[in-house]
Formats: structure tokens, C-alpha cells, sequence
């Protein structure tokens, strides 16, 4: 294959060439706006107007950024607000700038200088358009909108805003921007989120770019089916008027039913529709971001997951990179997952809890990620003709029969069955004998009783979760033969009696996620895995004892135990742990957190950043072994539902 490639490039004279951050487009915004066709942004307006009325103090210019995806209506809020008449008053000068991709400071400099006086400026030199502007600016207050900004080197930003400054007293600048990083670097007060339109706002929108006025009254049917269509769009503007526009020439119902049965993705897209102006958010990703961004394609429309989730399979693709001999993988998907959030490409479903939060992609987002992944992923019906990398599969809406025939590509496989409808073993066991190269093999709620024999023929499964199949007893030995095995994950799974009894030879897993019937752990066992960084032990009615030789696994960062109703007491080892970070304990009810408080105690100082502990009701006092060491490094600190608890020790005091 190599050989054809350098063959094909000699053939059609290709040449190298290096990547660069640079993504020309022709997208270029103007400040007009027409007021009567905007709907729904009545408040996001006020709040804008506010911002450039009231006086502040200070030397410094206020700068307010507003941070939305792409299409959700940055620019049109911007033009609403700069071409409001108590705005137009206000000002001396107002000033539209659309940005640059790559924040050339001259151009900018040619731009501001052509938006406040109309004069074109391209023959100068940077010195001469600094008199120019200086000029322009000197004494007068002045309100500017940097439109579309991309640029994330705080540099830069900094040689611009010290060209500004000098207007008046009262001068404002609005940014609209995609990144979260850009606004932290350019704003001086906290960003404005712009919220997605509402339902009713959508379609009011929708109806008037499909029909003309009032002439919807004479389609009820067609006005039926666009009411589903607007559903699609979940609030962001340019979806709605892209479909809007889609349907304006058409009133035949077959064509309106098309587009809202069909995926977005898969809908012809004119260069300044939805997908394209989304397209764009997904060119400025480096090039490790794009893997990890079109993998997610994968899951499911509105599927939540948590970081631990989703960095445990990106590791186990490969996809973790770091320019850093010695970062763990887990911290670099984490740094991953913030630049996403960061970039709108995730949304935070709840508040950030103590530990990680919840995550899921906007609808708009995953057509997406579905268009630049269509022959490497397939999601529920989601089929393509190529060669399968990663397969959701959902036994409880498709049958069986429906998997696609060549699997021999497959890296990740998400094989659900709720409703128990298929022989799961058999069928797990084809797919295993079909699948050589399975890295991730996820198979949670499939009724299963046991895992096929040949799962250890899987040399470079890397990720296997068997979340709450309460049926299985026991863990094949075989699997103790993966040792590429990282994440194993068999949480709800109340039925087990035992561990495999060569678990230690699992020498390269780094989270562990255990229910089990068991009362006591076997010794020599979990204790040996000291690549461990994730040890989570939930649900466990019947556990009174963890292993006593914890201390082990010196590599250890976070310690999880929930619904472990029996547990009586912690090992000793856990005092001396010397990298744990996270560690929660919730539900416990006759555990008892007193140590024996010994007179050699850590030599080092202490690691840990994150304490829960809640429904432990024989807690009487907080114990100093917990954070001994840790004053220093200790973040968070949570306290819940503890009856006996009145005050907390002295040592609390020192926590800085």
C-alpha cells in the first residue's frame, strides 16, 4: 500500500507539505442588519446594550466576549446591538471589524481604519497606519465589534487592545467567538453564553423564511411536518434558516418529509449553511483533537458521558498524544476534553461535580462529527460501505442480523441489549472470531450469564466494560492472558463470587471499576496491579474488608467506594499512598474511618487535592491519617450527611 502511495505521488507530482494553523475562508460579516427578521434575541440584546451604557472606572477599555457555536447568532446579536439607535447615539464613533483567521495586526489596523473613516489604507506601512489610527481614535469614545475572532495567542491580543487605547473615556469592544480560551484571554469582565433560541422562536423563524406571509394557513400539513423539522435544529438560528431556505421553493409534502426524516449530514449544504459554518470550528482543531472529536461520532444522539468514560477509550484508540515524555494519559485527555468544551464542541449536562462532570454533543455538533467520520464509524443505523472501525449497536432497536458483514477493520465495539432479545454469548462470540483487532469491546446490560471463551484470542483489547450484567458468577481466567488490558470495568455486575485468580498478571490496567458478592478480597491479587491509577469499588453489599496490602499500588490516584453497606473498616495501607489525589466515600453505613494512629507516618508530604465522604453515619470525628500531609495540597473538601459530626478537627484550620 505504501509502495502505490509514493508511486501515485511521483505520478501526480504531489509535494509536501506542512500543516499550518491558517484556514482561509471567504466568510466576510458586515454591521447591517435587518431588525424586523431577527426573533427571539430581545434579552441577549438588552443585556449587550447595558454593558455599552453604564459607566465603569478604570483607564481600561471594557471588553465583553459573547461565546456560542458557530450558527447559534454571535454576529446577528452583535448587529442587532450596533445598529441600535440609542447605541448610534451614545457614540462618537462605532466601529465593525470581521477578524482575520490569522490576527494580522496590520490588517486589523487597515480595517478599523476603513470602518471609522472610510479611508482605504493598504499602501502603508505599520508606522504610518499607527499615526492614522491614533489619529482616528484620540479623544473620542468609541464602540468596536471584533467579529468571528479565532486568535488564541494572548500576545497578539495585547498589540491590538494597546492600539486602542486611545479613546475616551466610555470606548466599549464587544467580541463573538466560538473558543472559551478566546474569551478568557480577551475579556475583561465574565463572557456572555448566548442561550439557543426557543422552540417557539425557532419555528416562528422557520415559518418565515418557508413561506411567504401568511401563507402557511393554506399548508397545515406541511406546517405539521415543519414543526418536527425545527425539533431537529434544537435552537441554534442557522439551522432553522438553512432548512427554512431548503424548503422555501418546494410545497410538495414528499421533499418536506425528506428533510425531516433524513440527517442533517447527509442534506445538500449550500458554502454559508449550518454543516459548513459548523465545518469550520472543526478545521481550526489540531490534528489530535479531530480523531478524538470525530470519534464521538460513535455514540448515540443526546448520549451523556462522564471524562473517565470517554478518556478511557480514547486511550484505548491510541489517541492521546503529548508533546511531554512524562504526562499520564489520563491528564492529557482531560486537557482534551477541556479544549473541546472550550471550542463548543462538548456541553456540560450538569454542574461540575466535586470529581468530573457530565458531557454530551449538540445535535447540530454530532451531524457533525457524523460528516467528517461517515466511513469509520457507524452509530445506531448510521451504516456505511466501508470498513467499520467503530460500531455502536443497539440489540434492543436492530437485530442481529443487521451487523455489517466486514468487521475485520473493527477497533471498538458498543454491543447493548436491554431487552435481553438475543443469545448474546454466541453472538459475541461470532463477532470476537470476526474481530481480531477489538481494542474496545463495551458491553453493558446484555443479560449475559458468561463471556465467551475466545475473548482471550483478543490480544490487543485494550478496554472492556461488562456494567450490570448481574448475571455473571464469575470471570473466565482467560481474561488474565490480556495484557494490553488497561480499563476493565464490571460495576453492577451483584452475581459475581470470585475473581479470576491470576487478576495480577493484568500488569498493564490502570482503572478497575469492582462489584462483587464477595466478603473479603483475595491477598496477592488486585494489590499486584501497579500500573493502577483508578480503583472504584461500588455496590459491594456483602464486602466487611478491602485487601490489606493497598500500599502496594503506589501508582494509585483516585480511590472510589460506594454502596459498599457492609464495608467495616479501611486497610492501614491506605495512610501511605503517595500519589492518591481523589478520594470519595459515600454510603457506607457501618464503616468505621478510626486508625490505629502509628508513630511512623508519611515521610512525604501528602497528595491529596479531592475528599468526599457521605453517608458514613459512625463518623464521629474526621480522622487526621485522612489528610495528613495534604493541608497544603487539598482543593476540595465535602461533608454530607454525617449525624454525629460537630466539629472539625483543629488541623482543618491549616488548610490553605
Amino acid at each position: 500500500m505504501l509502495n502505490k502511495i509514493a508511486a501515485e505521488k511521483a505520478k501526480f507530482h504531489l509535494t509536501e507539505k506542512h500543516e499550518t494553523n491558517v484556514i482561509h475562508r471567504e466568510r466576510e460579516t458586515y454591521s447591517f442588519v435587518k431588525t424586523s427578521s431577527v426573533i427571539g434575541r430581545d434579552e441577549a440584546k438588552q443585556h449587550l446594550v447595558n454593558f455599552l451604557m453604564n459607566p465603569t472606572d478604570g483607564e481600561d477599555i471594557p471588553v465583553l466576549p459573547t461565546v456560542g457555536i458557530g450558527g447559534i447568532g454571535k454576529t446577528t446579536l452583535a448587529q442587532l446591538v450596533f445598529n441600535e439607535e440609542s447605541v448610534k447615539s451614545h457614540f462618537e464613533l462605532r466601529i465593525w471589524v470581521c477578524v482575520t483567521e490569522d490576527f494580522d495586526i496590520k490588517q486589523l489596523m487597515i480595517k478599523i481604519i476603513k470602518s471609522a473613516i472610510g479611508m482605504n489604507c493598504k499602501d502603508m506601512n505599520k508606522e504610518e497606519l499607527h499615526k492614522v489610527l491614533q489619529d482616528c481614535l484620540n479623544g473620542k469614545r468609541f464602540f468596536m465589534v471584533l467579529d468571528d475572532v479565532w486568535n488564541e495567542d494572548k500576545k497578539k491580543w495585547s498589540e491590538l487592545k494597546d492600539l486602542l487605547c486611545g479613546g475616551a473615556q466610555g470606548s466599549r469592544i464587544i467580541i463573538t467567538t466560538r473558543s472559551r480560551k478566546v474569551a478568557t484571554i480577551t475579556g475583561t469582565i465574565p463572557p456572555y453564553d448566548l442561550e439557543h433560541l426557543s422552540y417557539d422562536n425557532c419555528l416562528s423563524l422557520f415559518l418565515k423564511l418557508a413561506f411567504k406571509e401568511g401563507e402557511e394557513k393554506q399548508h397545515d400539513n406541511l406546517v405539521r411536518i415543519g414543526e418536527g423539522i425545527v425539533q431537529k435544529c434544537k435552537g441554534v438560528a442557522l439551522a432553522v434558516k438553512t432548512l427554512g431556505s431548503l424548503l422555501c421553493s418546494t410545497r410538495v409534502q414528499h421533499d418536506w418529509e425528506l428533510v425531516r426524516d433524513s440527517e442533517l449530514w447527509k442534506l445538500k449544504q449550500e458554502e454559508n449553511d449550518i454543516l459548513p459554518a459548523l465545518k469550520l470550528s472543526y478545521d481550526h482543531l489540531p490534528w489530535y483533537l479531530k480523531q478524538c472529536f470525530a470519534f464521538c461520532s460513535v455514540f448515540p444522539k443526546d448520549f451523556e458521558f462522564n471524562h473517565p468514560f470517554l478518556i478511557s477509550l480514547w486511550m484505548a484508540n491510541g489517541f492521546l498524544q503529548s508533546p511531554y515524555e512524562n504526562e499520564e494519559p489520563e491528564d492529557i485527555g482531560n486537557r482534551y476534553i477541556q479544549e473541546l468544551l472550550s471550542r463548543c464542541f462538548f456541553q456540560q449536562v450538569e454542574e461540575e461535580s466535586i470529581f468530573f462532570s457530565t458531557l454530551k454533543m449538540h445535535d447540530l455538533v454530532h451531524d457533525l462529527a457524523l460528516s467528517v467520520a461517515q466511513n469509520e464509524v457507524n452509530s445506531c443505523n448510521h451504516y456505511s460501505t466501508g470498513n467499520v472501525r467503530h460500531l455502536w449497536f443497539d440489540l434492543s432497536k436492530q437485530d442481529a442480523s443487521q451487523l455489517p458483514n466486514n468487521l475485520g477493520c473493527l477497533q471498538s465495539l458498543f454491543l447493548l441489549d436491554t431487552e435481553g432479545k438475543a443469545d448474546n454469548e454466541s453472538l459475541i462470540a461470532e463477532v470476537i472470531s470476526r474481530s481480531k483487532h477489538l481494542k474496545v469491546l463495551d458491553l453493558p446490560e446484555c443479560s449475559l450469564e458468561q463471556l465467551p471463551s475466545n475473548i482471550s484470542y483478543l490480544k490487543q483489547l485494550r478496554c472492556l466494560s461488562l456494567a450490570y450484567n448481574g448475571n455473571i458468577k464469575r470471570l473466565p481466567n482467560s481474561i488474565c492472558n490480556l495484557q494490553s488490558l488497561r480499563t476493565l470495568d464490571f460495576s453492577g455486575c451483584g452475581g459475581i463470587e470470585e475473581f479470576p485468580k491470576d487478576i495480577r498478571y493484568l500488569i498493564s490496567l490502570r482503572e478497575l471499576t469492582v462489584t462483587t458478592k464477595q466478603t473479603r478480597l483475595q491477598e496477592n491479587g488486585i494489590s499486584c496491579l501497579t500500573c493502577l491509577r483508578r480503583l472504584i469499588f461500588s455496590e459491594c453489599e456483602n464486602l466487611e474488608k478491602l485487601f490489606e496490602d493497598i500500599q502496594n499500588l503506589t501508582a494509585l490516584r483516585e480511590l472510589y467506594i460506594y454502596e459498599c453497606h457492609n464495608l467495616v473498616s479501611l486497610p492501614q495501607g491506605l495512610k501511605y499512598l503517595p500519589t492518591l489525589q481523589s478520594l470519595s466515600i459515600s454510603n457506607c453505613e457501618k464503616l468505621d474511618l478510626t486508625m490505629e494512629e502509628l508513630e511512623l507516618e508519611r515521610e512525604k508530604d501528602g497528595s491529596l487535592r479531592k475528599l468526599f465522604i457521605g453517608g458514613v453515619p459512625k463518623l464521629e470525628s474526621l480522622p487526621q491519617w485522612i489528610l495528613l500531609g495534604s493541608t497544603k495540597t487539598l482543593q476540595y473538601l465535602a461533608i454530607c450527611n454525617l449525624e454525629n459530626v460537630l466539629t472539625l478537627p483543629t488541623w482543618t484550620q491549616h488548610l490553605t
